[in-house]
């Protein structure tokens, strides 16, 4: 048994119970726990069965995909025939989802962790914010915008790679667990995964003309961390799928909605239009963060009835 740390072209890299690396290949006999998603994936746990090459590099064949517990999923393309498609799997069997963003350049995007908090809600999956470049919060406005954050009793780590802050306590925080580190691109995660762990993962700085990250991670990497567990870098993505979430389940995915929900005039309220909203007119009356009852609108409108982003 071993777990897929990384890729190469068809190839992936499978790090034994023992300690050693196999370069793996899947093959039409391979077995898969996960039907309808990507065969082979980052975290992954494997049965392999090593292969005699003459030589002394360690080579196998993976004989079967355990079932996964948990993953990041990249958001399907509509242009695409959605039936034939399969989930394109970033990282797999996730204990700790890590959302990096920057407070600035590029610029912090609430929305964006909101979406990672309700995929995090519907996973039942402890989530941890990092927010890189602090040092350039010279104002103290991106504290501000996440004091929402701290209220609701989110775990929120301030680091700066340019300073070499928080660096430490971001590694005690991640250290014994399997993490994934998802975000745009240019936010750091690869910055921030070489301090931890001595790596030399490629990184880039951000575009000047569109103020957006460039893209050096090409596919997921996972690496060990000196306090034990692993951190996988995942490539810089701007959507991933929400799988499983309706217009009727979201509301159960922001938290500050739950105690409201009982006051709602209607059991199936989807506190968008409803009379006699307890959410609505929470948010009217400013009783709960504005900006996230509108990321919770606004992910309603991208949903269409019964469907899945």
């Amino acid at each position: 048994m071993g777990r897929v740390s990384g890729s190469s072209g068809a190839a992936y890299m499978v790090t034994a119970d023992d300690g050693r690396v196999f370069r793996c290949r899947s093959f039409p006999g391979t077995e898969s726990g996960n039907p309808d998603a990507s065969l082979v994936a980052v975290g992954d746990l494997v049965q392999v069965q090593g292969i005699q090459t003459g030589t002394e590099a360690l080579e196998g064949n993976i004989m079967r995909v355990e079932p996964r517990t948990s993953a990041l999923v990249r958001k399907r393309d509509p242009r695409r025939n959605r039936s034939r498609e399969k989930q394109q799997v970033i990282a797999s069997n996730i204990e700790l989802l890590v959302p990096v963003v920057s407070a600035y350049e590029p610029p912090l995007s609430t929305r964006l962790i909101d979406r990672y908090l309700v995929f995090a809600e519907s996973e039942q999956l402890p989530i941890l914010i990092v927010v890189n470049k602090i040092e350039l919060d010279k104002g103290g406005r991106t504290r501000e915008q996440m004091a929402v954050y701290h209220e609701l009793g989110y775990q929120v780590c301030y680091v700066s790679v340019h300073e070499k802050t928080g660096i430490d306590e971001l590694a005690e925080v991640l250290a014994g667990k399997i993490s994934a580190f998802s975000g745009h691109s240019g936010v750091g995660k690869s910055s921030l995964i070489n301090l931890m762990t001595g790596c030399d993962l490629k990184t880039s700085a951000t575009s000047f003309k569109t103020r957006k990250g460039v893209h050096t991670t090409s596919n997921a990497t996972m690496h060990s961390l000196p306090g034990g567990g692993f951190v996988i870098d995942t490539p810089g993505i701007r959507e991933f799928s929400l799988a499983d979430i309706t217009r009727e389940n979201l509301r159960f995915y922001f938290r500050e909605f739950l105690s409201l929900m009982p006051e709602c005039g209607f059991s199936s309220c989807t506190h968008t239009v409803e009379p006699h909203c307890a959410v609505r007119r929470a948010a009217e009356q400013e009783m709960i963060d504005a900006g996230r009852y509108e990321s919770y609108l606004l992910l309603f409108d991208a949903l269409d009835e019964g469907d899945r982003v």
